[in-house]
């Protein structure tokens, strides 16, 4: 499933950031937080690799 927007592929990216150890999860925020908690890193490579062309920035 790809991301409907910019801001909703950033969260994604952001989550499976944290997910992967690679930041803080007490740094995540709002959507973000939330997806971490609730998505598979499956899922959430799923949103943050789609691309970012003709995507708004907020859905």
């Amino acid at each position: 499933m790809p991301a409907k927007s910019k801001a909703q592929q950033k969260a994604a990216g952001a989550a499976l950031s944290a997910k992967r150890g690679e930041t803080p999860k007490k740094e995540l925020k709002g959507a973000s937080k939330q997806m971490a908690e609730s998505m598979s890193e499956k899922q959430l490579e799923e949103f943050a690799s789609t691309k970012r062309k003709g995507k708004p920035e907020h859905a």
